[in-house]
């Protein structure tokens, strides 16, 4: 496992990651440790505590004398050479080189100057640096706002192409000249293409398709992965994006996906296994320059301690398809499986392919960092129902929707576990305890056995038959059209949903302290591959506001507003949201490709899936939603 700091909870990201695991700092410190192993036995001086990162992330650095702390407490813990030393040893170190891990080379080598082993050369990270034009905090490198980074599954190749959508929502946040650096891998990591876009202002909408990357670069068809820095943005160092996959040349695949999760996780979850007549394929792409050795990563059934390793290395930036069948051959739906990912990878994808059509989704970060929670056990009578996961449930004449329960913590044994339904007007329609499921479970309940009409599910914790929670509830949902059997399928976590009442930072959303929730959700347009919609939700774990108060307003590539409209949605309710439908074709027309819709709410937070709806061959999408 690679020995790297991402993400937690409490810290949020590392910053060091995302500047060690940034392209251009890779080819430097490619270049750098050549120049260190030709000159001779290394020491490093660590005041910092990055060295473990830079050497998981970087080249060999040839003979590694020893490390070197001024910190006391730090003097003896293990290093990448044994035992930390005192930085006052380092004089008779008797080291060629002398490494300070840390970007600001001048004034720490000036300082230690004097403790320089006779000979010895000092060299720091400043090599490492992005050039100042793609900074955006000039004055303090390892600001997160330098790092608004991200990865992106990318093909067109074999009737399929990718498009990613997003907007400039930096600008709300006083951004005012943001551009995108990009960087396009092929399948063996080598770099296809490397360029920069500029981002108009106000909101406006971001798309990259590949087809329109490979006409510009005069490309062969491509399956790869892109890597996106945003510069010069404000408010948030996360790129956020809907990824549409669509069919071309008489493929008749559609399916979208999104991120907005930049950061390696040792393990990854909800990757089901192939159902009658399908085939799943895991998409392994390495997000750094260091290769993955064979045996790093692995496979195995959710809840089962029998691993299958990926035998196959796999190159820096490289692309590789892993078929589920080939590593566990006697599974089937509705089993679930475990990537155990070494954190060599960022959100991987899998991909479905079943009846002359796939579709592709991605899988979610496994938590380390949870235990079981008591206290959600005995909630506040004041948080009602507590953690929800809602869900849109299709009209049952035209699709099947299925759920299925997902662990997504390390820690958790057992998933102790009810379904509650809803109609549009907020009405119970229906109720199942679906039990404490261990870890192991294969259930997947089809919303059709329960005769519920189209509107939503949501599942909550059950402790009648005992279990543990921690508030990390997932699900997988699978959505099956009648006719024709086109299949679409994401997956989200609980929250507790519109309560006056707090517990651990929940209810989320909050304008200011709460009381105050709020929605606001970014619905992509159809961009030529169908009709838009989404499923807004508005879930309750205690009864909030008697109607939502949401207004919707289209706006065009550019980001002007076109056109607002109103809609009140019952508590407990839902309601499905056409584009098409609300707004005049001729602002249809004058949004054009890139435009989209704002769904904002400052009375109640809603929940959201969105898609597209072809009707001409029942393709259709289908996601949860983000907002920015």
């Amino acid at each position: 496992m690679l020995d790297i700091r991402t993400y937690d909870a409490q810290a949020g990201g590392n910053v060091l990651y995302k500047a060690l695991a940034h392209p251009l700092a890779a080819e430097a410190l490619a270049g750098l440790a050549a120049g260190i192993r030709a000159a001779g036995p290394v020491a490093v001086y660590d005041p910092e505590g990055m060295f473990a990162m830079l050497r998981a992330l970087g080249p060999d650095l040839g003979v590694l004398e020893g490390v070197y702390v001024h910190d006391t407490l730090r003097v003896g813990q293990e290093s990448a050479a044994g035992p930390a030393r005192a930085l006052t040893d380092l004089p008779e170190s008797g080291a060629a080189v002398v490494l300070a891990a840390t970007f600001d080379g001048a004034r720490t080598g000036e300082r230690i100057a004097h403790l320089m082993p006779p000979g010895a050369h000092f060299v720091a990270l400043d090599a490492l640096r992005l050039p100042d034009g793609l900074l955006t905090v000039r004055e303090r490198y390892l600001d997160k706002l330098n790092f608004a980074t991200n990865h992106a599954f990318f093909r067109d190749a074999d009737g399929l192409s990718t498009r990613l959508v997003t907007a400039n929502y930096w600008s709300r946040y006083g951004a005012a000249a943001v551009r995108l650096w990009l960087r396009l891998f092929d399948a063996d990591g080598a770099v296809l293409a490397t360029w920069e876009e500029t981002v108009p202002g106000d909101e406006a909408a971001i798309v990259i398709d590949s087809r329109a990357v490979r006409a510009r670069f005069g490309l062969k068809p491509f399956v790869g992965q892109l890597f996106v820095h945003a510069v010069g943005v404000a408010g948030h160092d996360v790129v956020k994006y809907a990824l549409d996959t669509y069919g071309t040349d008489g493929n008749r695949s559609l399916s979208v996906t999104h991120d907005a999760n930049a950061w390696p996780s040792d393990r990854y979850a909800n990757l089901p296994a192939p159902d009658r007549g399908e085939d799943v394929v895991l998409w392994v792409q390495n997000s750094h320059a260091v290769p993955i050795p064979a045996g790093a990563m692995s496979l195995n059934r959710m809840g089962r301690e029998t691993h299958v390793p990926i035998a196959r290395a796999v190159g820096p930036y490289e692309t590789v398809a892993i078929r589920v069948a080939d590593c566990l051959p006697d599974l089937a739906w509705p089993a679930q499986i475990e990537f155990r990912s070494g954190r060599h990878v960022v959100r991987p994808r899998y991909e479905v392919t079943g009846g002359g059509r796939t579709r592709i989704a991605h899988l979610n970060v496994e938590r380390a960092d949870l235990r079981p929670d008591p206290g959600i056990r005995d909630l506040a009578p004041s948080l009602g129902r507590g953690y929800l996961l809602p869900f849109p449930i299709l009209d049952p004449a035209r699709f099947r929707t299925i759920v299925q329960p997902v662990p997504m913590a390390e820690s958790q044994a057992d998933l102790p576990l009810r379904l509650d339904c809803f109609d549009a007007a907020g009405r119970p329609t229906g109720q199942k305890f679906l039990g404490c499921l261990p870890r192991d479970h294969d259930l997947a309940q089809d919303l059709a056995e329960l005769g519920v009409p189209g509107g939503h599910g949501e599942l909550v914790y059950d402790f009648r038959d005992g279990g543990e929670a921690d508030g990390w509830l997932h699900a997988l949902v699978r959505f099956v059209a009648r006719d024709g059997g086109h299949v679409a399928e994401t997956s989200f976590g609980a929250h507790i949903f519109n309560t006056v009442m707090t517990y651990r930072g929940e209810p989320q959303s909050y304008s200011g302290p709460p009381p105050g929730l709020t929605t606001r959700l970014f619905l992509k347009g159809g961009n030529g591959l169908g009709d838009a919609f989404c499923c807004l939700i508005y879930p309750a774990s205690n009864p909030w506001r008697t109607e939502s108060r949401t207004v919707l307003s289209l706006h065009d590539a550019a980001g002007r507003t076109l056109a607002e409209t109103g809609l009140r949605i019952a508590c407990s309710g839902s309601a499905m949201v056409w584009p098409h439908m609300l707004f005049a074709a001729d602002m249809l027309e004058r949004a054009g490709q890139g435009g989209y819709v704002m769904i904002r709410d400052t009375t109640c937070r809603l929940f959201g899936y969105h898609g597209v709806m072809r009707a001409s061959d029942g393709a259709f999408s289908l996601d949860h939603m983000f907002g920015f």
